[in-house]
């Protein structure tokens, strides 16, 4: 479990292709790294799987190449990091579990004050999920939904966020990984009702 809240910036070092999957190599700054321990990368939960001199390796599945936006970033692209969650940590953001739902896109950003307003296009099948005021993860990025449309949310991104998060690299028509609400798929299942 994560929080959505980025601990910090690392850089995509490698990707070298491993069986059906890929090796990562993933530079960054995160201090007393652990074998097997689970690290969300740009919202995906990795487990590292080697500790290098400037940060660690992890692998990717064919299907988490496949449906996240791992797969194509480009060697040298910023990421979003954040070790899982500690019962003695604040949980400032939302509950994230790093299981990326779907590939959303940037439609659109425009000054908001000295914030950013930034519109997403996401798959149809989550749009059901994204509530006004409800909480998304973008990227890893514990997020409040502003506005919805048919197919498209929109979020502010103040300052802080800007600075210390990928979302700067955001441009539109750039891929972002998207984690729906925990607690919107929970209750999507109780309504669904039993189904044998």
């Amino acid at each position: 479990m994560f929080t959505g809240l980025v601990e910090a910036l690392g850089t995509l070092g490698a990707r070298s292709p491993r069986g059906p999957g890929a090796r990562l190599e993933v530079r960054c700054t995160l201090e007393r790294l652990a074998l097997g321990e689970s690290i969300s990368v740009n919202g995906c939960c990795l487990t590292v799987d080697a500790i290098t001199a400037d940060g660690f390796e992890a692998d990717a599945s064919q299907e988490t190449l496949a449906k996240t936006t791992l797969g194509g970033l480009p060697i040298g692209a910023r990421l979003n990091l954040e070790r899982a969650l500690t019962l003695d940590k604040r949980l400032g953001g939302h509950l994230v579990s790093g299981h990326v739902d779907g590939v959303g896109a940037l439609v659109s950003r425009s000054p908001l004050g000295e914030a950013q307003r930034l519109v997403f296009r996401a798959p149809r099948e989550l749009m059901r999920f994204i509530a006004p005021k409800g909480s998304i993860a973008v990227d890893g990025t514990s997020l409040t939904v502003n506005e919805i449309e048919a197919d498209t949310f929109s979020v502010a991104i103040i300052p802080r966020t800007q600075k210390e998060t990928r979302m700067h690299d955001v441009g539109p028509g750039s891929p972002v990984n998207l984690e729906i609400d925990l607690v919107a798929r929970y209750v999507q299942r109780l309504l669904e009702g039993e189904k044998v």
